[in-house]
């Protein structure tokens, strides 16, 4: 029990020794840490919004407006599947009448003729086919189609309401993320917070109004027809047809060009795209915007561009045309390009919003706070000095109670706090105050399971055993008590990290780290260092 092999001391001070050198880094100064060779480890602790000073924002996502954007969005679908299509070999099926109910999230439409109603059912079900709550989104039907002599009902499926309501809080997260990080390089934390809640924290930024700025941008992108029979003046009147609006060019796009009247309908939506870049044009001067779409928006952009050769197609970011082409050939690829009087940065921007795409819901700001440096800095001193406390206040304790074993045992705190920081530096963790609690905690647990093993060491002295007896016994009979602790502690951790946001996380983080740090330490290395000295010393009488 107390005799290690070489191997083995050689590997617990090795896992000592590296702690130790992915902790260093954060002693450094950065100038230090840029300077280091590639292959010695540089990362360093982040430190959370309540230590650094930031903006905390928590938003709410309006998810039924999300419900009823995919219903009328649905609806939309249904009446351009029932216009005729040379391309897709289709014939108009004429519709009387469509009532949408969003509180039932269901839409009937009744036909012209009750013969097409089958004819109609079978485009409404492919247009609806897939699935949804299963793995890889093959699940149940989103959409119920009932037929009922010259009326059909669509409904949206409840599990569908479930399933786009999640969705649209998990693509908000991914959106915003990319508008407020899109280099991946800011330590932001953006988590759920119940069904329909945000919480986004900004270490370093103190300006929350510019943050809200930012993640409210719409980025909506649209493809839309334009309607030549309008003119500009009646338009300019406000003698707009119904289905129909006013858009003007961007500047960056056509500054001094005049607006067009478009079909207020898009033909192709933003959310179809599914890669945008920008590069420099390689038929004139300036830069163009690159772009492919998903499978639904390529058939689309292929339907109505082979249907559509010679007309206008405007596309549109944010109400305002980015660049209005005329289809020369049908487009069949599911591919395309923005070109226009682009600069670098421009295109950069303009692909930039249509890859991270518009906000599938609308976002309202709940709590909204903002951390100054100085309280942080305030922070960070009163938790160092609670864990300075802390730490001083065991090592004395236990040097006194316990004396040279005492010291062992001290040394293992030492290479715990250690262990711990390495861990945190190794995974990028983000320590927060709570962390800190956390590692305070976590040294009250190392001492605790020396305790344990000190005392069961005594009662086995008083027993009469010999030292090395009585060691032997101390830790083997302790052992039980201690990983007993520490497993119940590390599923507690672990439950807090995966139900928990925020404060919560970074203390179930430390706390986890703190649980295989500490049972490595007061296990293995007080075991190591009492060992070698009762072993080498064949003590008679041990004073503990």
């Amino acid at each position: 029990m107390l005799q290690f092999s070489r191997v083995q001391t050689f590997a617990v001070l090795g896992v000592v020794l590296l702690g130790a050198l992915f902790a260093v880094p954060n002693f450094l100064s950065d100038e230090t840490r840029d300077g280091l060779p590639g292959f010695v480890p540089s990362s360093t602790i982040n430190l959370g919004l309540d230590l650094q000073g930031g903006s905390y924002l928590l938003l709410g996502v309006d998810t039924d407006k999300v419900i009823d954007d995919r219903m009328r969005g649905l609806m939309s679908d249904i009446r351009r599947e029932m216009r005729p299509s040379r391309s897709a070999g289709r014939e108009r099926i004429r519709i009387d009448n469509m009532v949408y109910n969003g509180d039932a999230a269901t839409a009937a439409l009744t036909l012209a003729d009750e013969a097409d109603a089958q004819a109609a059912a079978a485009r409404i079900r492919e247009l609806t086919r897939g699935g949804v709550g299963g793995a890889l989104g093959l699940g149940l039907r989103p959409y119920a189609v009932s037929v009922s002599g010259d009326r059909i009902d669509v409904a949206m499926t409840v599990e569908a309401q479930r399933y786009y309501a999640r969705e649209a809080v998990r693509d908000s997260i991914e959106v915003v993320r990319r508008r407020i990080d899109p280099a991946g390089n800011r330590e932001v934390s953006i988590q759920p917070q119940g069904e329909d809640r945000i919480v986004v924290q900004v270490p370093g930024d103190d300006d929350p109004e510019s943050l809200k700025a930012v993640i409210n941008r719409t980025g909506q992108l649209s493809f839309h027809a334009a309607d030549p029979t309008v003119s500009l003046q009646d338009a300019a009147a406000g003698l707009l047809p119904p289905g129909r609006i006013l858009a003007p060019y961007a500047d960056f796009a056509g500054a001094g060009q005049p607006p067009l009247v478009l079909l207020e309908e898009p033909e192709v939506t933003g959310d179809m795209v599914q890669t945008a870049s920008a590069q420099a044009n390689p038929d004139g001067f300036g830069f163009q915007i690159n772009f492919a779409f998903d499978t639904r928006g390529a058939r689309r952009f292929r339907e109505f561009t082979t249907d559509n050769v010679g007309s206008v197609f405007a596309i549109v970011l944010d109400d305002e045309i980015i660049s209005a082409p005329v289809i020369q050939t049908p487009i069949t690829q599911g591919s395309g390009r923005i070109t226009g009087d682009f600069s670098a940065e421009e295109a950069s921007q303009v692909a930039l919003l249509i890859r991270s795409g518009a906000l599938p819901a609308e976002l309202t700001t709940l709590e909204q706070r903002s951390i100054s440096a100085t309280l942080g800095a305030d922070s960070v001193r009163a938790g160092a000095l609670a864990l300075i406390i802390g730490f001083v206040a065991v090592i004395v304790y236990m040097v006194v109670s316990y004396g040279r074993f005492g010291v062992y045992a001290d040394a293992a705190l030492v290479a715990n706090v250690v262990l711990m920081a390495g861990a945190l530096s190794l995974f990028g963790s983000t320590l927060t105050l709570p962390g800190i609690a956390g590692i305070v905690l976590t040294i009250g647990m190392a001492v605790d399971a020396n305790v344990l093993i000190f005392e069961r060491i005594r009662e086995e002295l008083r027993a009469g055993k010999s030292p090395i007896n009585a060691a032997e016994v101390g830790y083997e009979k302790a052992r039980s008590a201690i990983i007993d602790a520490n497993i119940t502690t590390l599923f507690a951790a672990m439950i807090m990290f995966l139900l928990g946001a925020g404060p919560v996380r970074g203390f179930a983080v430390t706390l986890m780290i703190g649980v295989v740090t500490s049972v490595f330490t007061a296990y293995v290395l007080t075991r190591l260092m009492a060992g070698r000295h009762l072993l080498a010393n064949r003590l008679k009488e041990l004073k503990l």
